[in-house]
């Protein structure tokens, strides 16, 4: 295991134990299903791009775990909805049975709505200025909403309007760049970086977002289940449009290599250390799960 590799495990564990503490921990089927939908592995990505942001800053402190924490739940939210029957019609993640398949429906829908607010909730008991704290809030409100994740879900459910990868790339970016992109800028706000440096963050954070969905869709056709703890192929079985079913498998593993590139240039400008942001981009583009 390489010294990039001991740190982002190191980084995983401390958001699961985190995660472990934030949730509601009675013994009602509710609280039972978001534990189960967060605390069911994961490869934690956006809470170690906010440790990795406050790397840049040189300050770690509970503010960056709150966050990291806030950022998983609506990560997580956004899992439990889009594996429904309405949606995805998933019932593997993770390796595991999905929310609705291990629960039901009303659950699982339920424990995604309540996993949303108390994001925010967490956000709000953040030790820093309010300026700071609505800031955050509205970069992850918007990371949610009709631009953000939401409207990349609706663009996946009428992926037979997609007919180039322009679309594409636009679906991908709100689906799942939005949140990526918030990762960064909200850990930014929170350690006091520059409007520049946060910037450039962002537009670091766009290229990664993509390039991991590419990945994914890489993934689905080339990893087992066994592997990538989902059901392999799901997407061609669904007849869903990926990067690979419009320009093929080879050129998709082009593009995100390309895409991991030139995030890392986009980090040469900025006057701190950013080796770890610069290996998580190529992690990013080399990972099998």
């Amino acid at each position: 295991m390489s010294s990039f590799e001991k740190l982002l495990k190191s980084y995983q564990e401390r958001i699961n134990r985190v995660l472990e503490n934030i949730l509601p921990r009675d013994d009602s089927i509710l609280s039972s299903a978001m534990r189960y939908s967060v605390l069911n592995g994961g490869k934690r990505l956006r809470p170690i791009l906010i440790y990795l942001v406050g790397e840049l800053s040189g300050k770690d402190s509970d503010n960056l775990d709150i966050l990291a924490g806030a950022i998983e739940l609506v990560h997580c939210y956004s899992l439990i909805h889009d594996d429904l029957p309405s949606m995805d019609d998933d019932e593997l993640r993770r390796g595991n049975p999905t929310t609705h398949k291990k629960f039901d429906e009303a659950t699982a829908i339920l424990a995604g709505d309540a996993l949303q607010p108390l994001a925010f909730e967490l956000i709000s008991t953040i030790n820093t200025s309010a300026d700071n704290k609505i800031m955050m809030i509205k970069s992850l409100s918007k990371a949610c909403g009709h631009m953000g994740m939401v409207g990349g879900q609706i663009k996946d459910i009428h992926s037979e309007k997609i007919l180039n990868l322009k679309s594409l790339d636009l679906m991908h970016s709100e689906k799942t760049g939005k949140l990526i992109q918030s990762s960064l800028e909200t850990s930014g706000i929170l350690v006091g970086l520059s409007k520049s440096t946060i910037e450039a963050l962002k537009e670091f954070g766009a290229k990664i977002g993509l390039a991991f969905q590419i990945q994914d869709d890489i993934i689905d056709i080339e990893s087992p289940s066994s592997l990538s703890g989902k059901d392999q192929g799901s997407d061609v079985i669904k007849d869903k449009i990926t990067y690979p079913s419009l320009v093929g498998l080879e050129h998709s593993k082009k593009r995100a290599i390309e895409l991991s590139e030139e995030a890392k240039k986009i980090l040469q400008p900025i006057s701190k250390n950013t080796d770890n942001l610069s290996e998580l981009a190529d992690y990013i583009v080399s990972r099998k799960t």
